[in-house]
């Protein structure tokens, strides 16, 4: 089926879809799917080509998940998952290269590219505040 076909079918109602009250557009918990939103252009499930940012579960680093077109009916193989750990300005080139190189959602470069930065500045360790002194009298 077409991805137009499948967006019709799935865009109000699938088990990632997360509505509240007083929010105009819901939010969507699918994978591949790199600013959360229940949109055509961002849908993980529908698209060929789709990628997103996952934490490593160590915390070092990011891995980036993305699809590969010609295995589309072959789940296995379909995903290819590449770890970035060299750093985070290091990590986000190769990230930018991977996908101006591949040509692949160049639509999407500067979302994914946002967040894997997020990712890598939650895994920053927390500063400890220095306490306040008393004002003087």
């Amino acid at each position: 089926m077409s991805s137009h076909l499948n967006w019709m079918i799935i865009r109000n109602n699938n088990a990632f879809l997360v509505k509240k009250r007083n929010i105009k557009k819901p939010f969507s918990k699918e994978p591949n799917n790199v600013t959360n939103l229940n949109a055509y252009r961002y849908n993980g499930l529908i698209h060929k080509k789709a990628i997103g940012v996952v934490e490593n579960p160590n915390r070092k680093g990011f891995t980036v998940v993305y699809k590969k077109a010609k295995a589309t009916n072959k789940p296995v193989k379909n995903l290819i998952r590449r770890q970035f750990k060299a750093g985070a300005r290091r990590s986000l080139h190769k990230v930018k290269r991977l996908i101006r190189a591949n040509n692949y959602r160049t639509d999407l470069a500067k979302a994914t590219l946002r967040r894997a930065s997020a990712i890598l500045r939650s895994q920053r360790p927390i500063k400890a505040k220095k306490p306040k002194a008393a004002a003087a009298k």
